[in-house]
């Protein structure tokens, strides 16, 4: 069962076993004391905002039992993922380029750590949760069909995750409060433009308003 209409400000019922919250790059490259891409946020409570809302999507999530999946962005040191002479555009590049996700980086941040029997993704490498890792598996495995989308950046990596989720058939949902771009411009872009080509929009307030049912059939 998915959710199907909005009552208000309050979401429909959703089969947990179905449904999953999504958290993508929930590490020290973000979030740590002295985390290069946190410098680079010029909006910085929309960001605080947003780790402040992602606590409370988390810890509901937990509580109503839906799954829960983690999505980390971990490479060598020396980038063999992303071609060191070949890599010259985009995230390849400039990843490289700027020196980020070196060693405790890559470890997720205190506050985020997944609990046991939560879901790791691995072997990613590209800007998509998909992008080479074991992801897709995962969902497909476990019959989860709803996605629940936060984390960074929105309008970069959980954009990506996105798009590609709804071109393999998923339901995906971006917590817009609970994910924070660079700038208030870039949010509002994905905002007005982008996400409705691609999936649903919801609030923390309406996400934490979710009635939890569970489909053993």
């Amino acid at each position: 069962m998915t959710i199907l209409e909005r009552k208000g400000n309050e979401m429909e019922s959703v089969d947990v076993n179905k449904a999953t919250l999504l958290l993508i790059e929930y590490q020290n490259e973000w979030l740590g004391k002295d985390s290069k891409l946190k410098n680079l946020m010029k909006d910085k409570e929309q960001f605080e905002e947003s780790i402040q809302n992602s606590k409370k999507v988390l810890e509901y999530a937990r509580k109503i039992g839906m799954n829960i999946m983690h999505v980390p962005l971990i490479v060598d040191n020396d980038y063999k993922e992303f071609g060191k002479e070949k890599a010259k555009l985009g995230l390849r590049a400039v990843i490289q380029q700027v020196n980020t996700w070196q060693d405790d980086a890559k470890e997720f941040h205190k506050d985020f750590k997944p609990l046991n029997g939560e879901f790791v993704v691995s072997g990613r490498v590209g800007a998509s949760g998909f992008a080479g890792s074991n992801l897709d598996s995962i969902l497909r495995n476990n019959k989860i069909e709803d996605l629940f989308l936060i984390g960074y950046a929105t309008n970069v990596c959980v954009e990506s995750t996105l798009r590609e989720a709804h071109d393999k058939g998923y339901n995906a949902y971006v917590i817009s409060n609970a994910t924070s771009a660079f700038t208030q411009e870039q949010k509002e872009f994905f905002e007005e433009h982008i996400i409705y080509h691609f999936g649903g929009l919801l609030k923390t307030s309406e996400f934490l308003t979710i009635k939890p049912i569970t489909n053993f059939i």
